[in-house]
């Protein structure tokens, strides 16, 4: 399906849900908890070009999901509470956690003081690579590449080729492929030589995680604060289930140390980079687990519904995605209804 069309379905739904409070028929769809996921909170971009805008909602949007949260009932708790919360729920209560991915800068300076004003915990999961500016963020870098130029040339895996970025569709295009070569060889490997092209192309992709994310210096600051929590988002943001079994143990392992170290907060779950069915299973879950970790969540969407059938290591999450900021779409989001049909 074409993302635009996508976009409309979606959209669609989520309005119907809305303006027919179908929720108000079907409360049971709505279980008992939720985790929302979020990664970049920051004023809205007037780009024409922004494939990674999904990732992306503005400090006004996140404090009106906040207060529909709020008045659907919902009671705000940290991530690793959530459990316990759901297990000794009493008649009609429900719990949400607030997430949010990779440690971004504009975390600290524009979510955490929402958060701050309703007196809600968030958990942010940390890449520890990113942090120490040893790894990078393929999809950023890949944006802005495509973004500064009108064509490249790149290698994917049949001979060096020019890659056609003038338009916008094109550039969306080139995008695309890029994070199919992501996925589909080697992730070490592919992010490698598109480092290299970016670079060569004057894309600098270690600037790119120097701007976007907290660095040590900023976490210690933010583990200051009693609302804050943290997990981890392993060392390099790769595809866990990709991995040889040394490598994951090492790269759950890892960063917990590190983030104890930086925040004086021992961390107590994980977001498994990208978070799909292909990316994390039972298999990494039970990584997680014998690492000392007590939740693990995906970017599989779903509530939770306090029953035999929820499994802590592999939470699903809902995502307050840019492209859907209103706040009658958090109140379809939190009804559940979306998800009997995923």
């Amino acid at each position: 399906m074409h993302p635009l069309v996508k976009q409309t379905v979606i959209s669609a739904g989520l309005e119907a849900i809305a303006q027919t409070r179908a929720g108000e028929f079907l409360p049971g769809a709505a279980g008992r908890g939720i985790v929302f996921t979020l990664h970049h909170v920051r004023p809205a971009s007037t780009r024409a070009f922004e494939p990674n805008r999904l990732l992306s909602v503005t400090p006004d949007f996140l404090d009106s999901a906040i207060r529909e949260t709020l008045d659907q009932g919902y009671i705000p708790v940290a991530l690793e509470d959530l459990q316990n919360a759901v297990s000794n729920a009493r008649e009609n209560e429900k719990f949400v956690a607030f997430t949010l991915d990779d440690g971004c800068r504009d975390n600290a300076r524009h979510a955490a003081p929402v958060f701050r004003k309703h007196a809600v915990p968030f958990t942010l999961f940390i890449t520890k690579g990113l942090v120490e500016r040893t790894h990078t963020m393929w999809w950023e870098t890949a944006e802005a590449l495509t973004r500064s130029r009108d064509d490249f040339r790149f290698d994917f895996g049949q001979g060096i080729e020019t890659v056609d970025c003038r338009s916008n569709a094109q550039k969306h295009r080139a995008f695309i492929r890029l994070a199919r070569f992501i996925e589909t060889v080697d992730e070490d490997f592919a992010v490698s030589r598109l480092n290299a092209v970016a670079n060569s192309s004057g894309v600098d992709p270690i600037q790119i995680v120097e701007d976007e994310i907290l660095d040590a210096e900023s976490l210690r600051g933010l583990g200051s604060d009693p609302l804050a929590g943290f997990g981890v988002h392993t060392i390099s943001h790769c595809n866990l289930a990709r991995v040889n079994d040394q490598r994951l143990q090492r790269e759950i392992v890892e960063p917990i140390a590190a983030l104890k170290d930086w925040t004086g907060k021992e961390p107590k779950s994980i977001a498994y980079p990208y978070g799909w069915k292909r990316a994390c299973g039972e298999r990494e879950a039970s990584a997680a687990h014998h690492a000392g970790l007590s939740a693990g969540v995906t970017t599989r969407p779903g509530v939770i519904h306090g029953s035999c059938d929820d499994n802590w290591m592999l939470l699903p999450r809902v995502s307050l995605n840019g492209l859907y900021q209103k706040k009658r779409y958090v109140r379809a989001l939190l009804s559940g209804i979306p998800f009997r049909f995923m």
